[in-house]
């Protein structure tokens, strides 16, 4: 785990910081006074609807009906109401700004960040509470080592069979991943979120066999496959790293070879763990 991440989990303990220079009880303050405000600017609403009524011009929360749909809003909602969508709203965004400013997506493997955004698409996410975010990072946290393993994991699964490079009982030294990159008439571009993602996997368990601290977001795999990419798009079509040279090609799919043969086999503990008696013994 990078430095940053490391200070910032310890502060869980602490109950003082979570992120560096972002203090949770001065978000939940400013949560606090901003639906405070809003409460009174809802009634002030109300006020002002009972005065428009009077004077023959509607009333405010006629707004969101008929003629007058294109204002319908939270803030023309009964008030009870109007406060419930507003408070989601602001909960979905300040999850989001923690999640992402306090690395904790770094803890998330392929599968966990896709239920993330779903969820946050949805509104499905806890009242923005101190309990409920230290919660929630010291659970990430204590399960990363799993999350880590099950994103290995879910890359391995997501190997097509149809390549004859493709094992179906071990990674060996080269696998064929399917819908990383696009083609099109302006050249080659990085493509498919989730492959992203498993790839990120990837290198940083590799990262962590090898005792090296997780690279941070501007230094990962992704980026720097897209970067290189971008800076080669009508040019090469090969990405080399201490860890992988990645061939890739028009149809969309990439040759991914491991320049660690010693990891290989480290890889293939955690399958086997999961797997068990799927790979042969150890000689």
């Amino acid at each position: 785990m990078n430095t940053a991440l490391s200070v910032e989990i310890e502060n869980l303990a602490d109950g003082n910081q979570v992120i560096t220079s972002i203090s949770i009880e001065r978000v939940l303050k400013c949560r606090s006074s901003a639906l405070e405000k809003i409460g009174q600017a809802l009634d002030l609403l109300a006020e002002a609807g009972k005065l428009t009524s009077a004077a023959g011009g509607g009333n405010l929360q006629d707004w969101g009906t008929s003629e007058y749909s294109r204002y319908n809003t939270p803030l023309t909602s009964p008030k009870d109401e109007a406060l419930e969508q507003v408070t989601k709203r602001i909960d979905r965004d300040i999850w989001a700004t923690l999640m992402n400013k306090s690395g904790m997506l770094d803890l998330m493997d392929a599968q966990a960040k896709g239920k993330w955004y779903d969820d946050l698409r949805e509104f499905n996410v806890p009242e923005v509470t101190k309990e409920n975010v230290y919660a929630t990072f010291a659970g990430l946290h204590s399960s990363k080592e799993e999350v880590f393993e099950r994103g290995v994991i879910n890359v391995f699964r997501g190997l097509s069979w149809d390549y004859a490079t493709n094992c179906p009982c071990k990674f060996g030294n080269r696998i064929i991943m399917n819908c990383l990159v696009q083609f099109d008439e302006w050249g080659f571009t990085l493509s498919n979120r989730w492959r992203r993602d498993e790839l990120v996997d990837l290198e940083r368990m590799l990262h962590l066999m090898d005792g090296k601290a997780i690279p941070v977001p501007g230094q990962r795999i992704d980026h720097q496959l897209e970067k290189h990419i971008a800076e080669n798009r009508h040019v090469s079509r090969v990405y080399e790293d201490n860890y992988f040279s990645i061939r890739y090609f028009k149809k969309g799919s990439a040759h991914v070879t491991f320049k660690r043969p010693d990891l290989i086999s480290r890889l293939n503990e955690i399958l086997a763990k999961q797997f068990p008696g799927a790979l042969p013994a150890r000689v």
